[in-house]
């Protein structure tokens, strides 16, 4: 039976090896056989680059170029920017809503980019990263969410 998968990627420029590897060639394959939703993740690029967006646009456009460039498919898998379904804002507000502090702030995902970043003062959407995602994900019914190791914490917090 085939799954209903949704994955994403920020933008941040053009793909690189790690892309290639790490989610592009799997993607490629998961559309073959079932119902694929691939999010330019642009409201989470704005979590730790909300400071700076001048090239947010282009980057975006970057991805989308590169993306289908390399295989994806829009017969074949639904291509999104998140910012262009309102949905996304609305149902992470609301989880917002409901969703305990020290979940978040226990997050090792989180304290590992504070560390790496020599972040000082975290802001909320920072914080609240696994909230959107958690929209990201519920929104389209996923049932399947293809992330790398460190988004695994994400995905417990849908869960």
């Amino acid at each position: 039976m085939p799954y209903r998968i949704l994955s994403g990627n920020r933008p941040t420029g053009k793909i690189h090896i790690g892309n290639v590897f790490g989610a592009l060639q799997n993607w490629k394959e998961l559309q073959e056989e079932n119902e694929c939703f691939f999010e330019i993740a642009d409201y989470h690029a704005l979590t730790t680059g909300y400071d700076n967006t001048e090239n947010l646009r282009n980057d975006i456009m970057e991805i989308a170029i590169d993306w289908l460039a390399f295989g994806l498919d829009p017969d074949k898998s639904v291509i999104f920017v998140q910012s262009d379904v309102t949905d996304h804002i609305e149902l992470f507000t609301l989880f917002s809503m409901i969703t305990p502090l020290p979940w978040l702030e226990r997050n090792p995902t989180l304290k590992e980019q504070l560390k790496d970043l020599n972040i000082k003062t975290i802001h909320f959407g920072h914080l609240g990263y696994p909230i959107l995602q958690a929209a990201d994900i519920l929104i389209y019914r996923s049932t399947a969410v293809p992330v790398g190791e460190d988004q695994l914490p994400h995905i417990e917090l849908t869960r």
